[in-house]
């Protein structure tokens, strides 16, 4: 790993814990935990209330993702699930209830300070079908072949080694399973340089892919059936949008046996420096 993607780690790292800090501190106030500031286009407004509802305050105040992964993906009973960047773990206990006890939802996180946020709201939510790891999405750690569908909100944007993070997803699919993402994502005209005019690295603008970029690496890690389809604008040209896509059931053999090389991690975004953060 280069010095400035260490650094940029270090820096994803250090904002998604103190989120999580912040969430927890605001757990012990008389009035309950204090969302971290954030804007409309980020957090839990993005998830129905019934959804926000029915699950510990804590959980629904660090997240800070940018859509619904969980309803995107369309989980079904007894799937296994896999949640990269999750944070204080609200799309890992949505996850799984809609899985239900015959299934399983896998979070992982880098941050030690969400990792225990995460495991505090699992408690609280009384969820038996839920584990939490800590690793990072460039290299996790799971077998490969073992989950049904692959999650996400808002955290790939932030990773420096995007085609490592797409590899990973492809390596723990089963055949025939799928990905269900929420992400930043700019319009193909946009360059790097012009990504980050609009907002900084952490803040989960200055390095997401383009929409063809997008597609041309999901397609590269071997996925089929990509779809990314915009859904509101966050910045200037930049969107958040969800991604689709399916690793094919019948994959040749010596990419059912790759194994995960990746070092760098990333954390669930968040917003600009006028946003908060979910972390990895």
């Amino acid at each position: 790993m280069s010095d400035q993607s260490a650094d940029l780690r270090e820096t994803v790292r250090e904002r998604y814990a103190a989120a999580a800090v912040q969430v927890t501190e605001g757990g012990t106030a008389c009035c309950g935990p204090q969302a971290v500031k954030i804007d409309d286009n980020f957090g839990s407004t993005l998830y129905a209330a019934d959804e926000r509802d029915a699950l510990p305050a804590e959980a629904v105040a660090a997240s800070l993702g940018c859509g619904n992964p969980t309803a995107v993906a369309d989980l079904h009973e007894g799937e296994r699930v896999l949640d990269l960047g999750s944070g204080g773990g609200i799309d890992v206990l949505l996850s799984a209830r809609r899985v239900g006890a015959t299934g399983e939802a896998y979070g992982l996180d880098m941050t030690e300070e969400m990792l225990a946020l995460a495991l505090a709201n699992q408690k609280k939510a009384g969820a038996t079908n839920v584990e939490f790891l800590k690793g990072t999405i460039e290299a996790i750690p799971l077998p490969s072949n073992t989950i049904d569908v692959v999650i996400s909100n808002c955290v790939i944007n932030l990773s420096t080694d995007k085609p490592a993070v797409f590899a990973e997803m492809f390596r723990v699919l089963a055949p025939g399973g799928r990905i269900g993402i929420s992400d930043v994502v700019a319009d193909d005209e946009l360059t790097p340089a012009q990504r980050a005019q609009r907002g900084d690295y952490v803040g989960c603008i200055a390095g997401a892919l383009s929409f063809a970029e997008y597609r041309a690496g999901l397609t590269a890690a071997g996925f089929s059936s990509i779809e990314l389809t915009p859904t509101h604008a966050v910045a200037d040209g930049m969107h958040s949008a969800t991604v689709r896509a399916v690793k094919p059931a019948h994959v040749p053999r010596a990419a059912l046996l790759h194994t995960p090389s990746g070092e760098s991690g990333a954390g669930s975004c968040c917003g600009g420096s006028d946003h908060g953060t979910e972390g990895l």
